[in-house]
């Protein structure tokens, strides 16, 4: 089995209300291929809220207690993060996934880049809390663009 992030599914569960479709990923949700899961919504935040960033490293150095999730009033989130990561893990490990879909550049989902802690647009290399969790739990963890550009 397959899990994605629920936004790539066509769910509006980001930050913004919004969803961010990419039509494969959908289809494949609709043909009950994949699960879509949002770490951010199972860690207990709603939607809308706030935009977040990891300040002060990556999702290794949040899952270590070395740097937090941060939104951008200035609220310490990190424990949602933390909690959602771990409920993805969960979720990964019940249906055996194989490959978990992630959002890029989400503080949460981000499998090779994150935005940088400053909410300056700026990204830099890293993952997303759930996504360090769940690669140091032995699962593969892939972007959106990386999965569709190596199975479609």
């Amino acid at each position: 089995m397959i899990l994605v992030s629920s936004c790539l599914a066509g769910l509006k569960v980001r930050y913004n209300g919004t969803h961010s479709l990419e039509e494969k990923i959908g289809k494949l949700v609709e043909e009950n291929k994949a699960v879509p899961v949002c770490p951010e919504l199972l860690g207990g935040l709603a939607t809308p809220r706030e935009p977040t960033e990891i300040i002060g490293g990556s999702g290794e150095d949040v899952l270590e207690g070395k740097a937090k999730v941060i939104d951008k009033a200035g609220n310490d989130v990190t424990e949602f993060f933390v909690k959602g990561a771990y409920a993805t893990l969960e979720i990964a490990q019940t249906y055996n996934a194989i490959i978990v879909v992630l959002k890029e550049n989400s503080p949460s989902c981000g499998s090779s880049s994150i935005y940088n802690g400053e909410f300056s647009g700026e990204k830099i290399a890293g993952n997303g809390v759930t996504s360090a969790l769940l690669k140091r739990n032995g699962i593969q963890v892939m972007s959106e663009e990386q999965f569709v550009n190596s199975f479609f």
